[in-house]
């Protein structure tokens, strides 16, 4: 019995995250997928684990989604759960914590934006003049969070070639922030 998803499996988990959820990063959604693969898996060993993650986020690194944000989003992500492998005497309960901890991880990152954004809001004040490369969530949120609190402030925005992501920006800016 094979213990891991299929290649492509794993690109149907995270495809299927991007293109349902509009405001999940790639990297987040990477992290998500990673965890999907650890719920699944049936390895025997934590070798075979291990090589099954790293399959993993081989097959999400090899989709049209930007490399960076995968492999710094799975990067954190393993650091961050294998550390059970040096607490524990069993394999079912290195899984166990591995998940666990996988779990909080995920938690603390979606918490993490609207704190980042917060913090980051109140460097815009009145008459502030915002530049933005593209788009970035975090950025975007703090500018929603400077808008709700009344601050009046102008947003110049680069386009970002090839992905013109910054046109994605206006049209963010646009919905969330008058």
């Amino acid at each position: 019995m094979d213990s891991k998803m299929k290649k492509k499996e794993i690109e149907e988990v995270f495809g299927g995250i991007l293109e349902k959820e509009q405001d999940v990063s790639a990297g987040m959604a990477a992290i998500r997928t990673l965890l999907t693969v650890l719920e699944h898996d049936t390895s025997e060993t934590v070798q075979e684990l291990d090589s099954n993650l790293q399959a993993a986020v081989d097959a999400m690194k090899n989709t049209d989604y930007p490399v960076t944000a995968v492999a710094s989003g799975c990067e954190l992500f393993l650091r961050f759960i294998t550390l059970a492998k040096l607490d524990t005497k069993t394999f079912g309960e290195c899984k166990s914590i591995m998940l666990h901890r996988g779990q909080l991880f995920l938690k603390k990152l979606m918490e993490a934006r609207g704190k980042v954004a917060k913090l980051a809001s109140s460097f815009i004040v009145d008459g502030s003049r915002v530049l933005i490369h593209s788009k970035s969530r975090v950025v975007l949120h703090a500018m929603k969070e400077a808008a709700r609190a009344n601050k009046r402030f102008e947003v110049y925005v680069t386009m970002s070639s090839p992905d013109n992501s910054g046109w994605a920006a206006i049209q963010w800016l646009s919905v969330h922030v008058k």
